[in-house]
């Protein structure tokens, strides 16, 4: 595949690559180390090149590190990149502090995202998540006072109830949800995902390996000092179990001829149109293998024994990723 199939973004909304290139991987969130910065820059630039043009970040990934690199990347190529930020997650010395959208804070953190991404106005702009200590009228109103300021052309939303996405949408018009979901985390199926495609809103979908989980390349237990280790999802016999749910991706793969990794995005970007894998990367080389995937048909059969063995609630445990 040279270049990667394009779609609407929401109903109405601005074209993106069916693929989306998450950053976060780029830059330090949790104090770890950073990723060679080059090797990023180039690997934002090759994605722009074969038409991956929505890049996710967050004003918070490595403390505006992250917007810095992308800024870097798309230095005069503004055009070909569509520009995703969340904010409103406060950070201290990589520790999750909470969540701060007052409409003051929201109007200065924007500020701040200009000049680091060094351009004039944000494509999609969204809350991490909803803070219940604001009103939603004040979070979303103040996006769409940017949109009318010329600072913001879309308004997303991020980690939403299907009642908040409702309050929201109707506020100012939602044009994507970024969401995780994969064959392991399919609570979403049930509610959320049925009310984005009703309202008409595009849907960003992160963590399509589930942690890693359904990349085929897990054994139990994990080393002691594995950061997966303070999810239950991959504790004791938790992990075991979940474990033996990824064979049967593992088999299907092998005899496909693909990777663990790449059928658990397929399967996400088979879910409909509307639906956007965004895949974390930091690497050149795994564009090509996460390109490829977007290619993959499965066949009825295929299918249902994906859906059988990962039905939802069938994966044990959870992660940050789960309310």
């Amino acid at each position: 595949m040279e270049q990667i199939t394009k779609i609407t973004l929401g109903k109405n909304g601005p074209l993106v690559s069916k693929l989306g290139l998450g950053c976060m991987r780029m830059s330090s969130v949790w104090g770890g180390p950073v990723n060679d910065e080059k090797e990023s820059i180039a690997t934002i630039q090759e994605a722009l090149d074969k038409g991956i043009n929505f890049l996710n970040t967050g004003d918070f990934y490595g403390s505006g590190h992250n917007e810095l690199l992308i800024g870097k990347a798309i230095k005069n190529r503004r055009n070909d990149a569509f520009i995703s930020v969340k904010f409103g997650a406060i950070f201290y010395n990589g520790q999750w502090l909470g969540l701060d959208l007052r409409p003051i804070a929201i109007k200065n953190f924007i500020n701040y995202s200009l000049v680091r991404l060094g351009i004039d106005t944000i494509d999609l702009y969204q809350p991490c998540r909803i803070d219940a200590s604001v009103p939603i009228e004040d979070i979303i109103g103040t996006v769409a006072d940017l949109i009318k300021e010329g600072k913001v052309r879309h308004l997303g939303v991020s980690e939403i109830t299907p009642v908040q996405l409702r309050k929201a949408n109707s506020i100012y018009p939602v044009t994507a949800l970024e969401i995780g979901y994969s064959l392991a985390d399919r609570q979403i199926e049930s509610d959320l995902l049925p009310t984005a495609k009703e309202l008409g809103i595009g849907v960003v979908a992160f963590a399509s390996t589930a942690e890693g989980l359904l990349t085929g390349e897990m054994t139990a237990p994990l080393p002691a000092n594995d950061h997966h280790n303070h999810f239950t999802r991959f504790q004791g016999e938790n992990l075991i179990k979940n474990l033996e749910k990824v064979e049967v991706l593992r088999q299907i793969a092998k005899e496909k001829g693909y990777t663990p990794t790449q059928l658990a995005i397929a399967w996400v970007n088979n879910q409909g149109e509307h639906i956007m894998p965004l895949v974390s990367m930091s690497r050149r080389s795994r564009l090509p293998e996460n390109m490829q995937a977007m290619e993959i048909i499965f066949s009825p059969e295929e299918i249902n024994a994906l859906n059988t063995q990962f039905s939802p609630g069938a994966i044990l445990g959870g992660t940050y990723l789960q309310r």
